[in-house]
């Protein structure tokens, strides 16, 4: 009965009765605290729906178009499990085990996708799971972990709107359902509840490989003098999206010439506006407290795709915040860590991380994890997704839950030139800068290419040179060596700033 339940509400009306609830409600979900209470879904025109929750009944008409839509008043976060039942002539739903708290919205590529069981931490911490105030939804896109084939007839199928992501219900966090969640939200999740005691809920939305024009509307695009392009004409063949990302696409679906067609022509989980349009916009009624992000390689492999990264992102937040109705809907985001060129594209890693440094200033309300210190040599899957996510909850837990943390490592101010030498000063020094070895100081450049000695001088750094410099580097190669931390052992972002 259980199984026939979730089924009713994944798929269409008209194969389990002509009472529906929208994908995203099911046991053991997560409801926004401090925010009206919407649920909505499909009926018979005409017909009368009753909602009970919450010791209150609403009841309404459903709409000539099929819909229904009702409004309960705002709760404060609770651990105690609610049920939620929804009833029209002889059909009921019955949603059970549902807490209030806070729902964060997990998006990006493989980074934000990669699961717990393959995680650095994951045998010792699978006995620390067990987190029932921790409830997430993972629903995974079509062609996950399909790579460099053709997309069978049954992937090609899935290749449509309502279809893209299989929407399979909430779960509750314990070492068996964890497995394949992100890891990354995993341990935010974790951090934020610890702290506050405030039930956590995470939709994963994340796509490996995605660039990040398909989490961006169409619409938001279209009317960008600076990136309409990116949705004009077949996506496959457009030179303003990455090239990467197109091949992909094309190995994916370019033989399938009678597939899902729209704007854009064939559909793909990388087209652009597409996971928006199948993931993002379903939920934009359904209140959330934030948005997690961890992307960024795909659009990291070539210059003009870098440089304009930072300018993209701040339209998808804009658009976020617009369609959502929150205007400091919080952002936190994840730097790229490091990389080598060996085996890896990585030469635009030091400036693609630069201008996530930027995203910083140019979003309000945003945070960034930087984790160039835990980069992997030669495989763009750090394993080591504990601290990344523990991270993000710093920025969370500061600036959101207004608690008394260092929400970053240091992050550069000024750098200014008196006396020949370079003085550079830095945000969230946490009482005191260091090395995170204890060995000496290394990272900075004054040309992006050969090291020079730097010291620590109280919570300045200090380079001597007769000369002033244009500019001063900190962490400017693809795998940094950079060893810069604050008196929290976090480190130092890349960045490259002006002398004055």
């Amino acid at each position: 009965m259980k199984w026939c339940l979730i089924s009713m509400l994944i798929l269409p009306a008209c194969c389990f009765g002509q009472l529906t609830m929208a994908v995203i409600f099911s046991d053991n979900m997560i409801l926004q605290q401090n925010k009206p209470v919407h649920f909505w879904g499909e009926g018979i025109p005409g017909k009368t729906v009753t909602v009970s929750f919450a010791d209150e009944i609403k009841k309404v008409v459903v709409k000539a178009d099929s819909s229904w839509s009702v409004y309960f008043d705002k709760q404060i976060a609770n651990i105690k499990p609610q049920v939620v039942t929804v009833q029209s002539i002889d059909e009921k739903i019955e949603l059970k085990n549902i807490l209030i708290g806070d729902i964060w919205i997990c998006s990006g590529q493989s980074n934000m996708e990669w699961e717990m069981q393959k995680e650095m931490h994951w045998k010792e911490e699978k006995h620390f799971s067990n987190q029932p105030i921790i409830r997430f939804t993972n629903p995974p896109p079509v062609g996950r972990y399909v790579y460099r084939v053709a997309y069978n007839d049954s992937l090609n199928r899935r290749l449509a709107k309502d279809s893209l992501y299989l929407w399979n219900g909430w779960k509750v966090c314990d070492s068996s359902t964890i497995k394949t969640m992100s890891a990354v939200a995993y341990y935010f999740a974790k951090s934020i509840a610890k702290e506050t005691n405030i039930p956590i809920g995470l939709i994963n939305l994340s796509i490996g490989g995605a660039p990040a024009e398909t989490f961006i509307s169409a619409d938001a695009m279209q009317h960008s003098k600076q990136f309409a392009s990116k949705v004009n004409g077949n996506w496959l063949a457009n030179e303003s999206l990455p090239v990467w990302v197109r091949e992909r696409g094309a190995q994916n679906i370019g033989n399938n010439l009678n597939g899902y067609k729209g704007n854009m022509k064939l559909n793909h989980a990388y087209k652009p506006g597409f996971a928006y349009e199948c993931g993002i916009r379903p939920l934009l009624s359904f209140a959330i407290k934030g948005i997690l992000w961890y992307q960024g390689e795909s659009n990291a492999q070539e210059t003009k795709r870098v440089e304009e990264y930072a300018a993209l992102c701040k339209l998808m937040v804009e658009d976020y915040r617009q369609k959502w109705r929150q205007t400091r809907l919080p952002f936190y985001y994840v730097q790229l860590s490091s990389i080598d060129t060996v085996k890896y594209k990585g030469q635009w890693w030091p400036l693609f991380r630069d201008e996530q440094r930027k995203m910083l200033a140019l979003i309000p309300n945003s945070g960034m994890a930087v984790c160039s210190d835990i980069g992997v040599r030669n495989d763009v899957h750090p394993t080591n997704k504990k601290d990344v996510g523990e991270r993000l909850a710093r920025w969370a837990l500061s600036e959101t839950y207004n608690r008394t943390i260092v929400p970053s490592g240091p992050l550069p101010l000024q750098a200014a030139y008196k006396n020949r030498k370079v003085t550079v000063t830095f945000q969230y020094t946490a009482n005191g800068l260091r090395t995170s070895d204890g060995k000496t100081l290394q990272g900075f450049s004054l040309d992006g290419k050969n090291e020079v000695k730097a010291e620590i001088v109280r919570n300045t750094i200090v380079i001597y040179t007769d000369d002033k410099p244009r500019y001063v580097y900190y962490g400017w190669k693809p795998f940094s060596g950079g060893n810069l931390v604050n008196n929290e052992m976090l480190p130092t972002s890349t960045f490259k700033l002006d002398v004055q």
